[in-house]
């Protein structure tokens, strides 16, 4: 690849991916540590949440996004969607030239390196639960006691702007029982709408746990990649372009990603997946 070529591909956006609105955490923490990248996010919120659905389902669904987003002219694909990385992230990296990464595995690293005690508590959607991805990655550090528990209201309260309040304080202690009881002292927010209840999650666990965001050790192994492959934007291009794009209604998600992002959501329009 000449150098003109390297360097235009380098200008191209980062292509995010989630069911829904979760991701945008995952957006917020690229922007903070990439600030010079221009993003296209694509949100399949028509057809969320994928978490209930069959892991078959979720993965067609998940690859038809991913292909209008290569169709996009993007140069990385970031799934940040546990339920869809746990359904096709290998489907997804032998289909695309783009690079793929995914949420899973960076959150992974990160906890086995801060784990003092060797007990990890997972919290996720019963999509991710169920394809034992997290089991599957932490297979390589067999010392480590991995507790898995699926929480699957949280996402319903993330998207309703729901973060305090006994509701969710009742459902936060009846979910959480399994990982306290195990004596976890890390635990992975499994899902990046969870991110968005961690003062509730950090509350009911205690000071002594440290939780885990799959969507800033993404943003990490996003920055990682990026200069690796050559990918990273100069810093003389012009100002980044931020994208957002969504098969469901353009303003009820402009309205809810808001509360994640503030003034960063703008250029939201409907899309078909």
């Amino acid at each position: 690849m000449t150098g003109g070529a390297t360097a235009s591909r380098a200008d191209a956006p980062i292509g995010i991916f989630d069911s829904g609105f979760g991701g945008l955490t995952v957006a917020r923490a690229v922007f903070s540590r990439l600030p010079g990248e221009s993003v296209v996010y694509l949100a399949d919120s028509a057809r969320w949440p994928y978490g209930p659905r069959p892991i078959a389902e979720v993965r067609s669904y998940a690859l038809e996004c991913l292909d209008r987003l290569v169709g996009m002219g993007v140069k990385m694909l970031v799934i940040a969607c546990n339920s869809a990385s746990s359904a096709m992230l290998r489907d997804a990296r032998e289909r695309y030239e783009a690079p793929v990464i995914e949420v899973i595995c960076p959150a992974v690293r990160q906890a086995v390196a801060t784990t003092r005690n060797g007990r990890v508590g997972v919290i996720c959607t019963e999509a991710t639960k169920t394809s034992m991805s997290y089991v599957d990655a932490f297979a390589a550090a067999p010392h480590i006691q991995l507790t898995v528990q699926a929480c699957p209201r949280f996402v319903e309260f993330a998207e309703r702007g729901v973060t305090e309040g006994p509701e969710l304080m009742a459902a936060a202690r009846e979910y959480l029982r399994t990982v306290r009881a195990a004596g976890v002292d890390t635990l992975i927010l499994g899902c990046t709408h969870y991110p968005l209840l961690a003062d509730v999650i950090s509350g009911v666990m205690g000071d002594e746990v440290t939780l885990i965001s799959s969507a800033a050790e993404s943003a990490g192994d996003i920055a990682w990649q990026l200069g690796k492959l050559g990918l990273a934007r100069g810093a003389t291009a012009p100002p980044p372009s931020r994208v957002f794009r969504t098969t469901g209604d353009p303003r009820e998600f402009q309205r809810i990603g808001s509360r994640i992002l503030g003034p960063e959501m703008r250029d939201v329009a409907a899309a078909v997946c």
